[in-house]
């Protein structure tokens, strides 16, 4: 099935949490490829992939990294395709501030969603709602997410209110 989501990032050591974005877009069934793009360190193969994803049939493009965080920037700046960054806090890192910051401040025309540091989970989300946009079939899988996402937080409260904060355990 063609790849409708891209997600890259600067090294595998950012698996981990770029890991989060493909397990959520599978939960919508929405096909992707996850591969490691570096924008420093192999600047021609960002060159070729930001120019050509949209040709190959990317609808977006999930990018995340670490330290100077250069990846989801320079994919905009190349690219038609909405790009969503995700921050990641890496061995080199200043607490992910730098790679915070570094991809959130884009100048005007080079725009970049930004999720939190290290949430991969929520640009996948964003990604299956953008690709929703289009396609009722998604679209109705996000609007049942967020209302289970309800339905988990009633079942909490409700507890919480039954048994009282003392007694109460985080599930």
């Amino acid at each position: 099935m063609q790849a409708l989501v891209s997600i890259i990032m600067g090294s595998d050591s950012d698996l981990p949490v770029m890991r989060q974005a493909a397990d959520i877009l599978k939960t919508f069934n929405i096909p992707f490829e996850l591969t490691i793009v570096s924008a420093h360190r192999t600047p021609d193969r960002l060159f070729e992939f930001a120019k050509k994803a949209h040709q190959r049939g990317i609808k977006v493009v999930i990018a995340g990294a670490g330290g100077a965080a250069h990846l989801p920037g320079m994919v905009a700046s190349l690219s038609p395709l909405p790009i969503i960054g995700v921050p990641i806090k890496s061995s080199n890192s200043i607490d992910g501030w730098d790679s915070m910051l570094s991809i959130l401040q884009m100048p005007n025309g080079v725009p970049v969603a930004t999720v939190a540091l290290n949430a991969a989970k929520n640009a996948g989300i964003l990604a299956a709602q953008i690709i929703g946009s289009a396609d009722e079939k998604v679209q109705q899988q996000i609007t049942s997410y967020k209302k289970q996402l309800a339905q988990q937080v009633a079942q909490k409260y409700e507890l919480l209110d039954k048994v009282g904060y003392e007694k109460y355990k985080k599930k």
